[in-house]
């Protein structure tokens, strides 16, 4: 019996894309997708599915926010997070939002089916490099203190503006008005007892955030 999966992802180019790569695989059908987070929220509430694929950068609600709906609500629903964004960025997170991988979009193929295949069996799947990185970041106690004061939201305005993009770039891109991402960048100055903008891309830099 065929893995039926769900596509959350806003870029329908990438979809068709996805869907191809998994038409190649046994035992794994695309049964449904969506652009839209609160869309995949009802879809997975009306509808069966085996496995949901989930970007992090999604139009309103955070890719990250929507995740922990989901798991509230479908706590035995395997997701992989598929983002455009480095596991050191968002991999920690996804995983104690109820992850069960993480794949970057630049990963090779063989990576994303290696992930879709150990998580359609009830596994957890972890890069090797990010494997290394928790590994190595045992004892430390910076991240744990971000995944505490920044809620999700926060944490990847966070990343956008340490990288050096305007907030009404942010705003864009997150389809949101760019006084709400003022005021998530006042709560963040506010959290993490900073100043300006250096000081947010001086600690993304030093914590590997970017």
């Amino acid at each position: 019996m065929s893995v039926r999966i769900i596509i959350a992802d806003d870029h329908v180019i990438f979809r068709e894309g996805l869907k191809q790569v998994i038409a190649s695989t046994e035992n794994m059908v695309v049964a449904d997708e969506t652009g839209s987070s609160q869309e995949l929220l009802q879809k997975v509430q009306e509808n069966d599915y085996d496995l949901v694929i989930l970007d992090v950068s999604m139009p309103g609600r955070n890719g990250l926010d929507t995740l922990m709906e989901l798991k509230k609500n479908k706590p035995k629903l395997p997701v992989l997070i598929l983002s455009m964004h480095p596991e050191e960025q968002y991999a920690l997170r996804a995983y104690k939002s109820g992850a069960s991988g993480y794949v970057t979009k630049g990963s090779p193929v063989s990576e994303l089916l290696e992930a879709l295949r150990k998580i359609s069996i009830g596994k957890k799947y972890v890069s090797a490099d990010l494997a290394e990185a928790m590994v190595c970041s045992l004892g430390e106690s910076t991240e744990t203190e971000i995944q505490h004061t920044l809620s999700n939201r926060e944490y990847q305005v966070l990343c956008m503006i340490a990288s050096g993009k305007p907030v009404s770039k942010i705003a864009e891109e997150l389809s949101l008005s760019v006084k709400t991402i003022s005021t998530y960048r006042g709560h963040i100055l506010r959290k993490l007892n900073m100043n300006n903008n250096s000081e947010m891309t001086r600690f993304a830099i030093e914590n590997g955030l970017i």
